[in-house]
């Protein structure tokens, strides 16, 4: 097993028609992804600054061609494109209540939609761009940032006629806080199909006294144990993001599989040491 090298920002169904999602950003400049007032209402949101993307790749685990390149030009979350392995893949992730992310307290519709509120609501946005089929660990540093503030969900999205959203996953509220994740992305022919949250059923933190099981499904911090909360634990958010499918050229993708196989919990432990690096970085860097 070995790891790749933190990548640079590239510069270059759930199936839903949205009624005005906003255009695409040309760049994404390395750490920060900036949305202007003079845009959509998801614009007005307040974004995240974030940390770079750390690939893990599982040697010989993939039969991906290595010399493929990035042939996806599409940078906005809320644009509909087709993939193949080893390009980009521009999505967000939007942080608000459960409820703000509901039509009617009925419909779950995407951040994209104006439709919903958000705009209006006490929200924020992130915005990554990993590689396709490659596991990868995102980071979002919590120095400053504290999720339950912001309604203590998260939803990740993409697309606009072809419109995928997750479900919303609790992140935190004044008692507890989650801090790690599994988030997989299922394409079909190179279309994002469908986002899901897997859980392991606490097997992460079993045994482990500084961790409470929630709902049989996530392992919590306290959150009055979080730097910034009274404590001293980084409860900074991991996502680990892996993908399962076809690409465009009918190619398999292979890294949910891989995950799954390693035990998913199990690379934490692994990506622990990358977190506490990445936010020194972050930190010395701003």
């Amino acid at each position: 097993m070995k790891l790749g090298k933190t990548t640079k920002c590239e510069r270059e169904s759930h199936k839903q028609t949205l009624t005005h999602p906003f255009p695409p950003s040309p760049s994404f400049p390395l750490f920060s992804f900036s949305l202007h007032s003079s845009q959509t209402h998801i614009s007005k949101m307040q974004t995240l600054t974030l940390l770079v993307v750390v690939a893990l790749t599982i040697a010989g685990g993939f039969s991906r061609a290595a010399v493929a390149g990035n042939t996806n030009s599409v940078y906005s979350p809320c644009s509909d494109t087709r993939i193949q392995r080893s390009d980009g893949f521009t999505f967000g992730i939007a942080f608000s209540s459960r409820a703000s992310f509901f039509l009617n307290q009925t419909v779950l519709l995407s951040p994209c939609d104006r439709r919903l509120t958000l705009a209006a609501m006490n929200s924020q946005l992130s915005v990554f761009r990993p590689k396709i089929d490659e596991i990868s660990l995102l980071s979002i540093n919590t120095s400053s940032f504290f999720p339950d503030n912001y309604g203590g969900y998260m939803v990740a999205f993409a697309g606009r006629k072809y419109a995928a959203r997750s479900p919303p996953a609790f992140i935190a509220n004044s008692t507890y806080t989650v801090t790690s994740f599994t988030l997989v992305m299922e394409f079909q022919k190179g279309r994002l199909q469908n986002l899901f949250w897997k859980r392991d059923g606490c097997a992460s933190c079993k045994g482990n006294s500084n961790f409470v099981c929630l709902n049989k499904q996530d392992c919590a911090i306290r959150t009055p144990s979080c730097k910034g909360r009274g404590g001293t634990v980084d409860c900074s958010l991991g996502i680990q993001l892996a993908f399962s499918g076809t690409d465009k050229h009918l190619a398999v993708l292979n890294s949910w599989y891989e995950v799954e196989n390693m035990k998913q919990y199990s690379l934490y432990g692994l990506y622990s040491n990358l977190k506490s690096s990445l936010t020194s970085q972050f930190n010395n860097f701003f």
